[in-house]
């Protein structure tokens, strides 16, 4: 379980991970952009964690030597209990609405919390 990052500090609405697992920024960018466009203009969106951590693959035919192989993506290392996404600004039905479309495009679990919960 995390214990830095998890309660709401910007908005009034958050995305919280039950799971543990590594994301990629290409998994959080399709997230924020769901969420983006639901919204529209109203409201702000917070992403609360950043992908640093750099992934390298190489292909499935290459032998073994020759280093690690070229960087691949980024990922972020998500505990259970972090949040990951914060929206204030907008009506609560649209800001839980927005939250479960950027739930759809992660890989982990992932429950709604809010202030007043």
């Amino acid at each position: 379980m995390a214990t830095r990052g998890v309660t709401l500090s910007f908005g009034s609405f958050g995305l919280k991970s039950l799971e543990s697992s590594w994301i990629k920024a290409s998994q959080l960018e399709s997230a924020r952009r769901a969420m983006a466009r639901f919204v529209q203009r109203g409201g702000k969106i917070w992403l609360r964690v950043f992908p640093d951590k750099p992934r390298t693959a190489k292909s499935g035919e290459v032998g073994l030597g020759g280093g690690a192989g070229p960087l691949s993506h980024f990922v972020v290392p998500v505990e259970a209990g972090r949040i990951l996404f914060e929206i204030d600004g907008i009506a609560p039905e649209l800001a839980k609405r927005a939250l479960e479309l950027a739930a759809h495009k992660l890989p982990v679990k992932t429950k709604i919390i809010s202030r007043t919960h």
